[in-house]
């Protein structure tokens, strides 16, 4: 089996040089970019299996990155943020990112996340056998990741967004514990003081006009489940 390739960009030679090193021993093949311009080579020349993307980078900064990946492909998009704040991790949220990860961290909770991604991007690839997916008043295409209602433009999901809902579409009526969901889609449990399950349950409930939170309930102190039935098509 082929390795997977992460592409890593930071100006940081010493943590690329760790990371490197690290995720080499685990079996994949790193590649790095100082910069925006470094990672466009890069990715020119083939695109990784997933980015680790910096936020703060010489000329254009992780957020403009990150934007502009995510409208060119679905390749999974972990950022690195050096500030402790919700901030910066919501606003990678929001513009397309999978996943999140502060400064210093643990190579072992970095490895486990990447892993995470992994499994979540192969099982994607794998869902696209039933490319139409029903629920509620709405229909999924799993392949280009659109949401549909009769009479409407289909709108488009980020990545966070597809696979929080895909998520919820493989366990209808089922209740989701926030530690749940923080170890599918990010392979790890969820701080108590941490937003991001959050923002992103928010940003779902719009993306599906769920004003009244009756397609997405939440349950007070347990989590959120899909109050709806699922119908697979080829």
């Amino acid at each position: 089996m082929d390795s997977k390739v992460i592409l890593i960009v930071d100006d940081s030679q010493a943590l690329t040089d760790t990371l490197t090193e690290y995720l080499g021993r685990a079996g994949f093949e790193v590649r790095t970019a100082c910069d925006g311009e470094a990672m466009w080579q890069q990715v020119r020349q083939g695109m990784p299996d997933l980015v680790i993307l910096d936020v703060m980078l010489p000329g254009d900064d992780g957020f403009t990155l990150c934007s502009q990946l995510r409208r060119l492909s679905n390749v999974p998009i972990m950022m690195l943020t050096a500030v402790t704040e919700d901030a910066d991790r919501i606003a990678g949220l929001e513009i397309g990112a999978d996943d999140y990860l502060t400064k210093s961290f643990n190579p072992r909770e970095l490895l486990a996340r990447i892993k995470a991604l992994l499994r979540r991007s192969r099982l994607t690839q794998q869902a696209a056998t039933a490319r139409r997916i029903n629920f509620g008043p709405w229909t999924l295409d799993s392949v280009t990741r659109q949401l549909s209602r009769a009479g409407e433009v289909p709108r488009q999901l980020s990545g966070a967004d597809y696979t929080l809902l895909g998520l919820f579409i493989r366990h209808p009526n089922e209740l989701l514990s926030r530690d749940l969901i923080s170890h599918e889609i990010w392979g790890r449990e969820s701080d108590p003081f941490e937003r991001g399950i959050d923002v992103q349950v928010s940003r779902l409930r719009q993306a599906l006009d769920d004003k009244d939170r009756t397609l997405i309930m939440t349950v007070r102190n347990k989590g959120y489940m899909l109050a709806t039935e699922t119908v697979y098509e080829a």
